[in-house]
């Protein structure tokens, strides 16, 4: 596919975060034009993360300030696809969540119920403020079987020197802790935020484009979900690396700026 073909065949374009729109607090050089050139196109853009440790309020003041925000914009996390899922699936029941203080008011806006005991579901997010407290009860709780959700499966989170531990490694240690891994994964790779996002924008995969650096989570993501893809090579994925994958991506770009 050329990058026309695919401009031409897409109305929703997902974005996700480091990487591919900016690295850290700067942005990816001529980004800032591409997506306004794209909006003046008419095409939809939502900044799709992984990252559940902050709102998409939080998201969208830093895209402000970084000049990437736009008229129409929207930011999707998988924090807010977990809580549409909880929602869907699990309405009412009881939850206990480990996440930061932002993230867990935004899950009780969406009308999430949670509770500190004797829930019926677990959810993990990328909580910054983890205590060990918290995670001896998270791990109790897990023991008993309770269903068992985490908002994505990231190991590390992308920062400048040493990379932090993200969700995927709290999740390691849950599984050594009392042998269990999770029943669903809400971010990407996994489906579940791929249905989230159609009905959330109402446009269909196959006129939706995702965007990212990362062959495990963003191409792969798309591919599982019917999408079209786009690998920029700003962030973590090289020519090289990306033949290692199996996944193929539908067309790939020094940056973002060249769409």
């Amino acid at each position: 596919m050329t990058k026309q073909e695919l401009l031409d065949a897409c109305d929703l374009f997902l974005f996700d975060l480091d990487g591919t729109v900016y690295l850290g607090e700067t942005p990816i050089a001529g980004a800032a034009e591409a997506l306004g050139r794209l909006r003046g196109a008419g095409k939809r853009i939502v900044y799709l993360t992984n990252n559940s440790s902050k709102t998409h309020a939080e998201y969208e003041n830093k895209l402000r300030a970084l000049g990437l925000w736009g008229a129409g914009d929207s930011v999707y996390t998988s924090a807010d696809a977990t809580a549409e899922y909880l929602n869907a699936h699990a309405a009412g029941k009881r939850v206990y969540l480990l996440a930061t203080p932002p993230v867990t008011e935004a899950f009780r806006a969406a009308g999430v119920r949670l509770v500190e005991e004797d829930p019926d579901v677990c959810v993990l997010a990328y909580d910054t403020t983890l205590t060990f407290e918290k995670m001896r009860q998270f791990n109790e709780y897990l023991a008993a079987g309770k269903l068992f959700i985490a908002t994505h499966p990231d190991d590390v989170c992308p920062t400048a020197g040493v990379p932090m531990p993200d969700v995927g490694s709290f999740l390691a240690l849950f599984e050594r802790s009392c042998g269990r891994r999770p029943d669903v994964i809400c971010g990407k790779p996994f489906t579940v935020m791929g249905a989230c996002v159609a009905r959330a924008f109402g446009v269909p995969a196959a006129r939706t484009c995702m965007a990212g650096d990362r062959m495990h989570t963003d191409i792969r993501f798309g591919n599982a979900n019917g999408m079209h893809t786009l690998l920029v090579l700003s962030g973590e994925t090289t020519r090289r690396a990306m033949a290692e994958f199996p996944d193929v991506p539908g067309v790939v770009l020094e940056s973002v700026a060249d769409l």
